[in-house]
């Protein structure tokens, strides 16, 4: 480490001490962090009560790893498929590219044929990038298809050094290094994947590495970017925490010492502690542009940040959707469980049947009154997803007449109050089911057939008027 000296700052107008500069720690050990990963208990939180400054970035946005990571995790898709995702992730981010980029697999002829017609459709958004294995011989696949920026997995912790790659620190870097120059000289801007980066050796590694990157991409004008992946969901967003765990500590360190700047700095977490969105979202606020994410969270084990969890958090944090299209999100979803076949758990938010729906009575009613009472913001006009109620043994009066109104799409004079005669029977059938032993909740079609019998007149009335609504 290079002793500091003293520097004006022109951000802060105050006399600062110079960024330190890191040396690679060449050890002959690993350091596996035994007192926080000793594997045979749950992995420890530590602490050092050092705080960084939260550094927002004047731009922010979110990248795709949907048709990577997240096919690694089900079904592969199709290629029609992969072209009908990417035309709704493009209407979804809106023009301002809020999606900013999605990354394919090169390897096989289905993928090679989804990457054409993806760059066929001549969207501006999001961009097309590749991720391919450090050799040479997949680089020419990159420019053989025509993308402009790759993902390059730059393993960082002493687990996959040492165990996993058999070599030393030095050893690693140099081959990482010599990756990336090949990558340079073939005009492709490289991506490096610092895997397993909440394991690994901070300062005696990562800085040290993400330097020499730096340098590089000064010298030949390319833009080098740095994926910070939290591989195994080890990453923590809470103030004070120590490294390597410290998702504030990494972006920090990343921008303070490596130089690394904010639009070359891109978050990769996983949800194995169920820290996914808070990580991601301490990442931005502390300095890192990118959140790398993936559709509903598919992806390795418990999964990737979910794309549409980080684009209404970019909301929250900017008071605007900036040209986002978010009830695509519920387009996605639906599109995921009919033509995919892939179930969506209902609790899920924002994409999950019930995300929005209460069986509560008393919520119920708290909906019939004023939705916003129950409902955390207008689903119905941000997602094309209005609140409901699920009709069982506890929802009540409140519950059925909101029901109706939903089902029927009434409003204003044409809406159901609890004391309508027509609700009153309804709740009756309803009760006598669950007497009789039901435990399940009432389907749609069970109680249109109820009300249908009970005065097929009315009904006939209402679903005239839900047909005439649907057409305004």
């Amino acid at each position: 480490m290079v002793k500091p000296k003293l520097e004006f700052s022109p951000k802060s107008n105050l006399l600062e001490q110079s960024q330190y500069r890191y040396k690679i720690q060449d050890v002959q050990e690993p350091n596996l962090y035994r007192d926080l990963f000793d594997y045979h208990s749950i992995p420890r939180i530590s602490f050092n009560h050092r705080l960084v400054p939260m550094d927002m970035p004047a731009q922010i946005w979110v990248t795709d790893t949907t048709f990577r990571d997240g096919q690694q995790s089900v079904s592969p898709f199709t290629v029609e498929q992969i072209v009908e995702l990417f035309k709704m992730f493009s209407r979804l981010g809106g023009p301002n590219g809020i999606i900013r980029q999605s990354e394919f697999f090169l390897y096989t002829e289905k993928d090679k044929k989804a990457v054409r017609a993806c760059q066929e459709l001549g969207l501006p958004f999001p961009e097309i990038t590749s991720w391919i294995r450090a050799n040479k011989k997949d680089f020419e696949l990159v420019k053989q298809m025509d993308v402009a920026e790759t993902g390059i997995l730059v393993s960082c912790s002493d687990y996959h050094i040492f165990k996993k790659m058999k070599m030393t620190r030095a050893q690693a870097m140099d081959q990482y290094l010599g990756i990336v120059k090949a990558a340079l000289d073939a005009g492709i801007r490289p991506r490096c994947h610092f895997e397993d980066i909440t394991r690994a050796d901070f300062y005696g590694f990562v800085v040290p590495f993400a330097t020499e990157l730096m340098k590089l991409s000064n010298e030949s004008g390319i833009p080098i970017k740095i994926r910070a992946c939290d591989t195994l969901g080890y990453g923590v967003p809470y103030p004070g925490a120590a490294l390597p765990r410290s998702v504030a500590g990494i972006i920090y360190g990343l921008r303070h010492y490596a130089q690394v700047p904010a639009e070359c700095l891109e978050w990769h977490g996983h949800n194995d502690f169920h820290k996914v969105v808070a990580n991601a979202a301490t990442a931005w606020l502390y300095g890192c542009s990118g959140i790398n994410c993936a559709m509903l969270g598919i992806g390795e084990r418990t999964g990737n940040c979910p794309t549409e969890g980080m684009l209404i958090e970019y909301a929250s944090l900017r008071g605007t959707t900036d040209g986002m299209d978010l009830s695509v999100i519920t387009e996605i979803a639906e599109y995921f469980e009919k033509e995919i076949g892939m179930p969506i758990p209902p609790r899920t938010p924002f994409v999950g049947r019930s995300f929005n729906s209460t069986r509560a009575g008393i919520h119920a009613d708290g909906l019939l009154k004023d939705e916003e009472i129950y409902n955390i913001f207008d689903t119905g006009t941000i997602l094309n997803r209005p609140a409901t109620v699920a009709v069982d043994s506890h929802s009540g009066l409140a519950g059925i007449a909101h029901w109706i109104n939903g089902y029927f799409h009434l409003k204003g004079r044409h809406a159901f109050e609890k004391q309508d005669e027509l609700v009153a029977k309804i709740k009756e059938e309803v009760d006598r089911e669950y007497a009789e032993g039901r435990n399940t909740v009432m389907g749609d079609d069970e109680l249109v057939a109820i009300l249908r019998h009970i005065d097929k007149k009315r009904y006939k009335e209402l679903a005239y008027l839900s047909q005439d609504k649907t057409e305004e």
